[in-house]
């Protein structure tokens, strides 16, 4: 679809079917499913894809084991249903991952949880612990609740002697491991626009929505430098925003609000060899992962903290870097210090304000809200990265009635550049046979970014040199301009942080001059 006029709403022959505010991974997934369902899209995000909430999490695929204290059984079943469904759509950018959860009798309930208080009752003796068989209970449900055919079940063993002992004090004498999820978090959300484009939709970034509203049957929306557009429904995904959405840009009269709850997370230098995560109990009720992150380091996170600003400048504050090496030093046999931190981040989680007396316990289920009053508009409250194709396809449910459309199609269905699951070799062989003059640690980076699209990076590539300059770590002018074509990148915070994640190691010099090439190139090579 072309751009709109700027100046008066499209012709109305051109109405759209759905249009969808928030480029974040609940928007994107909306979009991709809808407009494979036969629906004219149009996606407006006021930054980039995945600028806030939906590039800032602790980037897993995960059922939420400490939801079970909170009796959301529904919400873990559906997310643990939801993993290798997303496994085998993405094995470029997803993968399996071990947890090892030691124990220990210091470790403590949330004294707010449904499972906390019914056992202060029942067994007072244990006076807040999470005693191991406990944990052993839950464990058994994450295994079976699941439809679990890939991931392996929980197992238990002695840490003495094992590599996953090795970094923990050795009063950790027995720990149980379990099968978990990782997803490039940001990655994902730029594939679903991808796949939504392809399928016809029309993908705004940096194009803020300024003014929504009805006009008889139909929505007219204004986007700034677009143009105003028509369309049959809207759907709010404003992730953060989308109170401020509802009540600044649609102007609706609404009761129903979002609680902000910031999520921090610190890396530092690889903490250990092997390749296996770490679920972490605290003394406060609390957990936090240590994750492995981008070969080289360690993602340790996450906070939880009421957030009051602008979503869009959430940063982890001094007090939650000290809290996570805190609880970090409580199982490392070598402690860590702030001068191990080498990059930090932040998030804002939108959860739907249900009442609860802490951001913990607050409710992690998403919520559909859906206003009939004329044209529908469609409000997305909530949600995880884990339950983001299951929430599209709720969200299409809710629209039903107004639409003719197709049956739901994305369980079976690869994202862009996807491939068999487990055929990540082959695909790095193939890649190399391609480009002989690719190393094989090269193209195991660029079949884990793109998949089988890495070979579009190569378009009129022949020899080394018809790369263009390397930037630092691999990173050429060819992937540059492809991003740019095919990923919306538009400025060096879009590459180095949500499209590659090399901003954790290019220098400050290497990130000045691909700033430099893409202030240059971006007008020549983007679709504006």
């Amino acid at each position: 679809m072309t751009s709109p006029d700027t100046t008066s709403p499209a012709p109305k022959d051109d109405i759209l079917d759905l249009f969808i505010i928030g480029g974040g991974v609940n928007g994107c997934g909306i979009a991709r499913d809808a407009a494979g369902r036969g629906l004219k899209v149009a996606l407006a995000e006021m930054g980039d894809l995945a600028q806030a909430t939906s590039s800032a999490s602790s980037k897993l695929f995960h059922g939420g084991l400490r939801y079970l204290e909170y009796g959301e059984v529904r919400l873990v079943r559906e997310a643990l249903e939801e993993r290798e469904v997303l496994l085998k759509a993405m094995p470029h950018i997803a993968f399996p991952m071990r947890f090892v959860l030691p124990i220990s009798k210091e470790m403590r309930f949330d004294a707010d949880t449904p499972i906390s208080k019914l056992l202060k009752y029942t067994m007072p003796w244990l006076k807040g612990q999470r005693p191991g068989w406990i944990i052993r209970i839950g464990l058994w449900m994450y295994d079976h609740l699941g439809k679990r055919k890939i991931l392996p079940g929980t197992t238990g063993y002695d840490l003495a002697g094992r590599p996953e002992g090795a970094p923990l004090q050795d009063r950790f004498k027995h720990a149980f491991e379990y099968s978990d999820v990782w997803v490039d978090d940001a990655r994902l959300v730029v594939l679903n626009a991808m796949d939504a484009r392809d399928l016809g939709a029309k993908i705004m970034t940096r194009a803020k929505v300024t003014s929504a509203k009805r006009a008889g049957d139909h929505w007219e929306i204004e986007v700034e430098g677009q143009g105003i557009f028509r369309a049959k429904a809207l759907v709010n995904a404003g992730g953060p925003w989308v109170a401020d959405i509802l009540t600044g840009v649609i102007r609706a009269n609404s009761t129903e609000r979002v609680r902000l709850v910031r999520g921090s997370h610190i890396v530092v230098n690889r903490l250990y060899e092997h390749e296996k995560a770490y679920f972490l109990q605290g003394p406060d009720g609390r957990i936090i992962f240590f994750l492995p992150f981008q070969r080289d380091f360690t993602m340790i996170g996450t906070t939880e903290a009421r957030h009051e600003a602008d979503p869009l400048v959430a940063e982890a504050t001094f007090e939650e870097k000290r809290y996570l090496l805190d609880f970090a030093n409580q199982y490392l046999r070598t402690p860590l210090t702030q001068a191990d931190v080498v990059h930090s981040f932040a998030g804002v989680r939108p959860l739907y304000e249900d009442g609860a007396s802490t951001a913990t316990a607050a409710t992690r289920e998403y919520v559909l809200s859906l206003d009939q009053n004329g044209p529908p508009l469609l409000n997305v409250f909530g949600g995880k990265i884990t339950t983001y194709r299951k929430l599209a396809e709720a969200a299409l449910a809710k629209l039903t009635p107004f639409f003719v459309m197709t049956e739901p199609w994305t369980k079976e269905a690869l994202l862009p550049g996807g491939f068999t699951y487990g055929h990540d070799m082959e695909q790095v062989t193939s890649l190399t046979l391609q480009f002989p003059f690719l190393t094989p640690e090269a193209a195991d980076r660029l079949v884990h970014l793109y998949g089988r699209n890495a070979a579009a990076i190569f378009d009129d590539v022949v020899g080394p040199t018809d790369m263009g300059r390397d930037f630092g770590h691999g990173l050429t002018e060819a992937e540059l301009r492809y991003l740019i074509r095919e990923e919306f990148a538009r400025d060096v915070e879009d590459v180095i942080w949500r499209r590659t994640k090399l901003g954790l190691r290019l220098s400050a010099a290497e990130i000045a001059a691909i700033d430099d090439w893409m202030r240059q190139h971006v007008p020549l090579l983007a679709d504006l």
